[in-house]
């Protein structure tokens, strides 16, 4: 059997329960309350620096880098270089180095999810990082490279609340010290079927880095009829499916999780071809832009960490590890999508630096979602369209403090001309479009 399809044997793919979630969130009642604010809070920004380098607020957060030193095992392991950003996959099976390799190029830094014969020296020794149970003798306390445990995924959908609670719980209890605790859950956390105090527990109560997975371009969600916006931050019919989506997916994470008035590490999982489920309807596959596009928009909403969705279950380009299917497969139907994935990976790793420093809360102007950052004597601004309206030209109005004829606009080997008035204009083609721009302080 080749190892492609021993990988399709072997892996285990997310389950979907529709039904199920539909279920518990009536039985939720519904209840729905303000979200939590995200203005920095005491406690969460301790980490900043003492006199940064703009006289603006700043957004709450964890505290970047110095997080991880908190678990020994991640800290022994790299965690808290200001240069790593953990881009991880969700079971992509690895039999030997020149696969992890692969995966490593691609950008992938992190596994979650993997057959249990597979060995842990392939994890360690091409220096990639585990994220789970011990799957075998292999995996041991002197595992350098084991940085966390996977508690468990979309509890929230497969639970009822205090049954999901009391499981967690017991997960939870069972992980060794200096572990740091991961979970994924629905969309379910982030809207406001659930009860409220259920969806705060779930995000606050288990884990030291959270995500969800909600598939925007993929899934059926934004075609059904009637739309419902049920989320903490709205998702407007119109705009659903766009890249944007997923930048309110974190943003709405990052207000969940802000409701104990204590931080964590907020990740995002995106399909890198699709995200529905095996049994349909088959939506589509999300395009090597939109990927790209919603890899950048979930960065600029504060996501710490991307994790790819990496088995596509419907329509006719089917596989149960597509970043391994590209590695082995000549003219792979999901080629451009992996390709598209390096890409915007690359750009993530060497901005790692960047994007690992606590952001400015500032408005550019109108249409416009932006991150704002500084390192090194420059300012750095992600740029996308808000999601809110249509893509075409934005006008940006720099902060005070920055005074410049010009900006860089990165990895596209041009610039743009400043006014006199401190605003300069650029056009973003699509909805997925996004520009990084760097400017001297």
């Amino acid at each position: 059997m080749s190892s492609v399809n021993m990988l399709l044997v072997g892996a285990r793919v997310r389950k979907k329960f529709p039904l199920l979630i539909l279920v518990f969130a009536l039985l939720s009642g519904g209840a729905a309350c303000s979200p939590p604010s995200d203005a920095p809070e005491p406690g969460v920004a301790a980490n900043a620096v003492a006199e940064p380098p703009l006289s603006l607020p700043l957004i709450g957060w964890e505290g970047g880098p110095e997080y991880w030193k908190q678990f020994a095992r991640a800290n022994a392991a790299g965690w808290s270089d200001p240069e790593f950003f953990p881009i991880v996959v969700w079971h992509s099976g690895i039999s030997n180095d020149e696969e992890v390799q692969f995966d490593k190029q691609i950008g992938i830094n992190t596994y979650i999810g993997m057959a249990d014969t597979t060995p842990y020296s392939l994890i360690e020794d091409n220096g990639m990082f585990w994220i789970g149970g011990k799957l075998n003798e292999t995996f041991t306390a002197e595992s350098r490279n084991w940085v966390g445990y996977f508690l468990d995924d979309e509890v929230d959908g497969r639970f009822p609340p205090d049954e999901g609670r009391e499981h967690l719980r017991k997960l939870t209890d069972a992980v060794p010290a200096g572990y740091f605790k991961y979970a994924n859950f629905t969309q379910m956390v982030i809207g406001k079927d659930m009860a409220q105090p259920d969806a705060n527990s779930y995000v606050n109560d288990f884990t030291d880095a959270v995500s969800v997975d909600m598939y925007w371009y993929t899934i059926p969600y934004c075609d059904k009829r009637p739309y419902r916006d049920v989320y903490l931050v709205p998702v407007a019919e119109k705009y659903c499916r766009t890249a944007s989506s997923y930048g309110k997916t974190t943003e709405a994470l990052r207000l969940r999780d802000g409701a104990d008035r204590k931080r964590q590490p907020t990740w995002q999982f995106v399909e890198n071809l699709n995200g529905g489920p095996a049994e349909g309807p088959f939506e589509g596959y999300v395009s090597p832009d939109e990927l790209r596009g919603s890899v950048m928009s979930s960065i600029i909403n504060e996501a710490r960490g991307i994790l790819y969705f990496n088995q596509s279950l419907s329509g006719p380009c089917q596989s149960g590890n597509v970043f391994r299917e590209a590695q082995v497969t000549e003219n792979f139907c999901g080629a451009d999508q992996v390709a598209a994935a390096q890409e915007v990976n690359t750009k993530i790793h060497e901005l790692a630096p960047v994007i690992n420093t606590q952001s400015y809360q500032y408005s550019f102007g109108t249409g416009l979602d932006t991150m704002l950052k500084t390192h090194g004597g420059y300012a750095y601004i992600f740029a996308m369209v808000d999601g809110d309206a249509d893509p075409g030209s934005r006008t940006f109005l720099l902060p005070g403090q920055i005074s410049a004829s010009s900006v860089e606009v990165l990895f596209e080997d041009r610039s743009v001309s400043v006014g006199s008035d401190n605003k300069f204009s650029d056009t973003f083609n699509s909805e997925n479009t996004y520009h990084i721009y760097k400017v001297k302080l």
